[in-house]
């Protein structure tokens, strides 16, 4: 029987390993999956690199995990935005090296990633600094950039509902980054609002097929899990 659903934060976490590439799906605050930052946090793994939209605000999910100094990289598209002190602090005193990528090329090399293209040419950055070193091309007359997929060793993605078999659907703003995430990783774990029966998401509304996810807490929106309210 498949199930994909794990007891605890622990096992969700358990093989996560000192420098992996970890995917954190979000946009801000919107749909970052803030308690498996946690488990990660809890987990101990460091000199990670990090894939995220931003570098975090204030002092917690990703923030902390920044400050805590557990991230050697970190890619993204905004790493100075709203509230980003700890991401300013570590770049200012060299404890942090930044990757930056335009939001629309970030979620096509994870697309890439998840459909198995090793690489694309893109306008995006073309003449820019973001283009040194990268092999260019002309297309049509226009000149392009070629950025190659994203592909990483875990992915943690915030969903609305799951079943048992790791079929997801987002709610609203949720539906970003975390989609596309979810197919880009050899692991990808994710936390749902709610887990359901098989069948309580009818087929024609999943939008990540449970084929591309390996395992799932439930994390209800006041905090508090499932096996966490049983205990």
């Amino acid at each position: 029987m498949i199930n994909k659903v794990v007891r605890d934060m622990a096992e969700a976490m358990a093989g996560v390993q000192d420098g992996s590439t970890v995917l954190v799906g979000g946009f801000g605050s919107v749909g970052q999956p803030d308690a498996l930052i946690d488990g990660l946090i809890e987990h101990g793994a460091k000199e990670l690199t990090v894939v995220a939209n931003n570098a975090g605000a204030g002092r917690i999910g990703l923030a902390r995990l920044l400050e805590l100094r557990r991230v050697r990289k970190i890619i993204c598209s905004y790493p100075r935005s709203a509230g980003s002190v700890v991401f300013e602090e570590l770049f200012r005193n060299h404890e942090i090296e930044l990757e930056v990528v335009p939001q629309g090329t970030l979620a096509e090399r994870l697309r890439a990633a998840g459909a198995g293209i090793p690489a694309f040419f893109t306008p995006t950055g073309y003449g820019t600094l973001l283009a040194k070193g990268k092999q260019t091309a002309e297309f049509n007359g226009k000149p392009c950039v070629l950025e190659l997929a994203l592909k990483a060793d875990v992915a943690l993605v915030q969903a609305e509902l799951a079943d048992r078999w790791g079929n997801l659907t987002f709610r609203l703003s949720g539906r970003n980054f975390n989609p596309v995430m979810a197919t880009a990783a050899d692991l990808t774990i994710v936390q749902a609002n709610r887990i359901v029966d098989l069948g309580g998401i009818p087929p024609e509304t999943v939008v990540t097929p449970g084929i591309f996810v390996n395992r799932v807490i439930e994390v209800p929106v006041d905090g508090a899990s499932v096996q966490e309210k049983a205990a």
